[in-house]
């Protein structure tokens, strides 16, 4: 086995926090909670499915609203944003106003609608809908948290439904998806590819 090349690599020092000196690719939605007498929605790019089940989760911080709103409340929802959708998404990060809750400055002013089984707002227009109930809290990771939930209910657009007889990459390529590239940016993915997988590869 070849050793690392250190004329082509450069190793990170890990006393430091290395993610913000490599790009990464990763899904980009927005949770949405109830907060006191109104709703919260934050975007999120540390989120994932958790398993092959129905579960989801997504990183979050003590210093934010979304983490006590989930703990009070036990309940989350998920949107997944459309590509043109980035600007209603990035609003949605907008900070809190000192003499205004955030519900009134901003949630209020970004399309949504309510969740079916749970009391948290969803976007408008995005193509993919979870409805969570809180699976438990992951503690430790320094001050961050990993927030898991089952997923209660799931809705998707009828233009992004995986169904045998349509062809994915054409699918895809009418209906792109958004991601971000961390830190800071992101992309429209509307040209993919079949994965070559291994023959008699299982999951």
């Amino acid at each position: 086995m070849d050793v690392l090349r250190k004329d082509s690599v450069i190793t990170l020092n890990i006393d430091l926090p290395i993610w913000d000196r490599v790009f990464t690719i990763a899904p980009m939605v927005v949770i949405g909670t109830k907060e006191n007498d109104g709703y919260d929605l934050a975007p999120k790019h540390m989120a994932t499915p958790l398993g092959f089940g129905n579960y989801f989760g997504f990183v979050c911080t003590p210093r934010h609203g979304t983490y006590h709103n989930v703990k009070a409340n036990k309940q989350f929802s998920v949107s997944f944003p459309k590509p043109e959708q980035i600007v209603s998404t990035s609003l949605s990060a907008s900070p809190r106003k000192t003499k205004l809750s955030k519900s009134h400055s901003i949630v209020e002013a970004l399309p949504t609608f309510k969740a079916t089984l749970i009391d948290a707002p969803l976007i408008k227009d995005a193509y993919f809908f979870l409805e969570c109930e809180l699976f438990k809290v992951i503690e430790g990771f320094d001050d961050y948290s990993i927030i898991t939930g089952t997923i209660k209910a799931a809705h998707v657009h009828k233009d992004y439904l995986k169904v045998s007889e349509k062809d994915e990459q054409e699918q895809l390529h009418k209906n792109p998806l958004l991601a971000y590239i961390a830190t800071g940016r992101f992309a429209k993915i509307s040209d993919t590819y079949s994965f070559p997988f291994p023959k008699d590869f299982k999951r």
